[in-house]
């Protein structure tokens, strides 16, 4: 009598299941892709980055460079954007200062992610007494205005890029520690998560290769829409001349050397290239996690 081929019936499963994950993975990408202003953000995103990436192939100019014979020039065919205050080629600073706002933005949101992760996955698969004092602790947090907490450490240590990465990592992850958290206590009653307990799966395995994985949805689109939270927070701190301090140029620290009314009225394309980078920037991360939030929550048809 002939034995059942039980290698091909596992065979058959890991197929079956790796075409329902490509066929959820479809039908997410083209709910994004639905989604028009998602699309013409992300792709904007992409050019944003990589002109940033690239500064140094895109212009010819040193941006740090002065050249007071050449103060506040119109734009030419050498300066495409003109020239600021000091003479320094203001296309060329823009994408430096691209390098220096992305940057902040995204090192500091992986930062705060992470932190946020850890403590309300901690908080919502434990519960009680450690779900309490996190909560509590992320209250205390919630209730201090964020721009004077900031201006405040930003003031106590002296401005920078690592600093300015570290400060706003460790004061923007309460957010998301309460996502996290809601998401962890809706799952840990669910049947795969009893029944990893149940053959006395480790509760770090559970938390972060049985749950985690689950959670990851809003923790992407929480994830975008700070990014462009931190760039404006980095900007204001920078035009009040708190955040990036010039030679190094940020799009916020070229809003601050260019708020003169002379230069606003004379030479308005000095404050207007930063200021729109900001807003098409921001833009861009809210409207793409806008459209990720749409893609990945299944309760939303196509």
């Amino acid at each position: 009598m002939a034995q059942p081929n039980l290698a091909s019936g596992n065979e058959i499963e890991l197929q079956g299941l790796n075409s329902k994950a490509d066929t959820l993975t479809k039908i997410m990408i083209r709910k994004f892709f639905k989604n028009k202003l998602a699309v013409i953000g992300a792709v904007l995103l992409i050019l944003i980055i990589l002109s940033a990436i690239f500064a140094p192939l895109l212009t010819p100019h040193d941006p740090d460079k002065q050249d007071l014979l050449k103060r506040l020039v119109n734009p030419s065919k050498e300066h495409l954007l003109g020239t600021d205050t000091f003479g320094r080629d203001l296309l060329t600073r823009l994408l430096y200062g691209g390098r220096i706002s992305l940057l902040v933005g995204f090192a500091s949101v992986a930062g705060a992610i992470t932190i946020g992760t850890a403590l309300g996955a901690i908080a919502g698969y434990f519960g009680g007494i450690v779900d309490a004092m996190i909560m509590r602790f992320v209250d205390i947090m919630l209730s201090i205005p964020q721009i004077f907490l900031l201006i405040t450490l930003v003031t106590i240590f002296n401005p920078g890029v690592d600093k300015l990465i570290l400060i706003f990592a460790l004061t923007g992850w309460t957010t998301t520690a309460r996502l996290v958290r809601g998401e962890f206590l809706s799952l840990r009653g669910r049947e795969f998560v009893l029944a990893s307990k149940t053959i006395g799966t480790r509760s770090f395995t559970i938390i972060f290769r049985e749950i985690l994985p689950n959670a990851m949805g809003p923790i992407i689109v929480a994830a975008t829409l700070n990014v462009g939270g931190v760039i404006l927070a980095e900007s204001a701190l920078s035009y009040l001349g708190l955040g990036i301090m010039p030679p190094t140029p940020s799009w916020g620290n070229m809003l601050q050397g260019a708020q003169s009314i002379t230069i606003m009225l004379n030479q308005w394309w000095v404050p207007t290239a930063p200021g729109l980078m900001i807003l098409i920037t921001v833009l861009c991360f809210n409207f793409v996690g806008d459209g990720l939030r749409d893609a990945l929550d299944p309760k939303i048809n196509e």
